[in-house]
């Protein structure tokens, strides 16, 4: 009977992995995606190598194996077990680490990562933001946050503010909100690193770093430190944002961490009045820095006076409605999710699978997949 079902079970295709395998094989037991199958009874126990809970890709792939089980006479009992090479894969309880990069300061990148963040948040994943940008942590604020994090009463550890779904933790809760950080490199190093350690994360599913722009320490720090599993690199249309996105994105690839894409911030603006387009920074330049690197472009987020004005009242605009701006916010969140997911199944599928199940209960874990 389980062979019966490994056979219909190939019947499913993983689109986004047809050059992860040496065989023109591009189906989920081919590559390796489908784990052990045991039938007890009427219900047929499934393990799936999925690394992205919640990602729009796993869920419909986890859902198709759902339908084709239930096709074969079976109630389905989906479990997960992901053995691959990626840094959250490598690190037992590591959630999957996403810095937000730029090349240079003023092209939005905080008020991309605080969007990203709540966006997963809303699909139902379990999410912690990092707010590592330690000359500008601009992050308590946009998301209306006053107060400060806690210590835990039986130890030294910080207890993460909470807040739009995210537990929060921000260089800006160490220093007065009008007081310039004048540190230098060692001490930036120390702090940065303190705060990741010390803080009390609980069980995550993602783990966004809002990085500060450039290439110094702050971000070799991060690359060093925590196990990235790769970057979403924020650039505006123009050139000269473009040509430090570029060495942005080349920094990642010398520290072994993937580029996931590119976000385009302050795309067209669109008069409220008119109705007119305008591209105010130039056209296509988030379009061209993608195809150079083979990386997609999550999303061309426009320029919107509503994206402003919810980073100044602390209400991420992804949360405001069914609007342009809410709708590329949105979008970016599930290509990013779908970006890890692939990145880790092909990672699973090249190497030689095992069922090592991932830090909450492996049902839990199918289950989100599915939600």
């Amino acid at each position: 009977m389980t062979t019966e079902l490994r056979t219909e079970l190939a019947q499913i295709d993983d689109p986004a992995l047809s050059g992860a395998s040496q065989t023109d094989d591009t189906d989920v037991v081919s590559l390796g995606i489908v784990g052990d199958v045991e039938v007890d009874d009427e219900v047929a126990h499934v393990e799936l190598a999925l690394g992205a809970p919640y990602s729009p890709t796993e869920s419909r792939l986890a859902e198709r194996v759902r339908e084709v089980v239930r096709e074969a006479g079976y109630e389905p009992s989906l479990s997960v077990a992901i053995d691959d090479d990626t840094p959250a894969g490598l690190i037992e309880d590591a959630p999957n680490v996403i810095a937000v990069s730029s090349g240079k300061g003023g092209v939005g990148k905080s008020t991309v990562a605080v969007n990203l963040a709540t966006a997963m948040a809303e699909r139902g994943a379990d999410v912690g933001l990092f707010d590592a940008d330690v000359y500008g942590p601009n992050i308590p604020r946009m998301l209306g946050v006053h107060d400060h994090p806690g210590m835990a009463e039986d130890d030294e550890t910080i207890i993460p503010v909470e807040r739009h779904g995210l537990k929060l933790m921000s260089i800006g809760f160490l220093v007065g909100e009008d007081d310039p950080v004048i540190w230098r490199g060692a001490m930036v190093d120390k702090v940065l690193t303190q705060l990741y350690d010390d803080t009390r994360w609980g069980d995550l599913d993602y783990f966004v770093v809002d990085l500060p722009p450039g290439t110094g320490d702050a971000q070799l720090t991060m690359l060093q430190q925590m196990p990235v599993l790769g970057s979403v690199v924020v650039t505006t249309p123009q050139d000269v944002a473009l040509d430090n996105a570029r060495k942005g994105a080349r920094m990642f690839d010398r520290h072994d961490a993937e580029v996931l894409g590119f976000v385009e911030n302050m795309s067209t603006f669109v008069c409220p009045n008119c109705g007119d387009a305008h591209d105010v920074f130039d056209v296509g330049g988030g379009e061209r820095i993608a195809e150079e690197f083979d990386r997609p472009l999550f999303a061309e987020i426009p320029l919107d006076p509503s994206i402003r004005e919810a980073c100044e009242t602390g209400e991420p605009v992804v949360s405001n409605g069914d609007t342009e701006a809410a709708r590329a916010f949105e979008s970016l969140a599930e290509g990013v999710m779908d970006a890890v997911g692939e990145l880790r199944r092909q990672s699973h599928a090249e190497g030689e699978p095992s069922t090592v199940d991932e830090s909450r209960s492996a049902t839990e874990r199918a289950d989100a997949q599915t939600s």
